[in-house]
């Protein structure tokens, strides 16, 4: 039977939420911006979560810890140069995941400003202060996550876009056993090997950045 934390799936709903909305939403701004209709044709500019989420990718990143959302739909035959605008488009998620854990610790360092006055409720300032934490982790796991060269990851099209043509080998390798890739990752130990350094060093990063102390989640 599944031990269900229900405090802790309260707790990182809305950085989910963010952080998958976002992400979706940075896409296909960016592929608008450059001339394709397609992501506004499906209604995808949007903040809103509903648009963008797929309720089974969903419902496994709040219980499993792993999950997607609706990837966003565009046509690179809009683009004046495709390959630099695939990977701006590809990498605007990645960035947009990493903006939003910079507001994250801006609001968090804001909040333990006024945590200070007494006069502030310090059981919801705390509360707060915890659903801040796991936005900003969230935001920086997918972040990084979305920049592993595996499909159907953003990190895959910028490398098909920036690898030159001897090394395709490598792409077809890639998309031939993605699935089998990404499944050996998710349940053995090396996603975390590969994805917890950099999430820890961006992490520590922030929290010096905005002067506070670490909070380990």
């Amino acid at each position: 039977m599944f031990d269900i934390d229900i405090e802790r799936i309260l707790l990182t709903l809305p950085g989910i939420l963010v952080a998958l909305s976002f992400h979706e939403f940075a896409h296909g701004m960016t592929s608008y911006l450059l001339g394709d209709p397609t992501p506004k044709n499906q209604g995808r500019l949007t903040v809103n979560p509903l648009p963008h989420i797929d309720f089974l990718g969903f419902i496994l990143l709040m219980f499993a810890g792993f999950g997607w959302a609706k990837p966003v739909m565009v046509n690179p035959r809009y683009y004046k140069n495709p390959k630099r605008d695939e990977i701006l488009v590809s990498a605007a998620g990645p960035v947009m995941n990493l903006v939003m854990s910079s507001v994250f610790a801006a609001l968090l360092k804001l909040l333990l400003i006024a945590g200070e006055n007494t006069a502030v409720n310090l059981e919801l300032v705390s509360i707060t202060a915890n659903i801040f934490i796991y936005a900003i982790h969230i935001n920086i796991v997918l972040c990084i996550f979305n920049l592993l060269p595996i499909p159907p990851l953003d990190g895959f099209h910028i490398l098909a876009n920036i690898i030159p043509p001897r090394r395709y080998k490598v792409l077809y390798f890639l998309q031939k056993y993605s699935t089998i890739i990404l499944l050996i990752m998710i349940i053995t130990p090396v996603i975390s090997y590969i994805i917890s350094p950099p999430v820890r060093l961006i992490y520590n990063t922030l929290m010096k950045l905005f002067g506070m102390p670490m909070f380990y989640i």
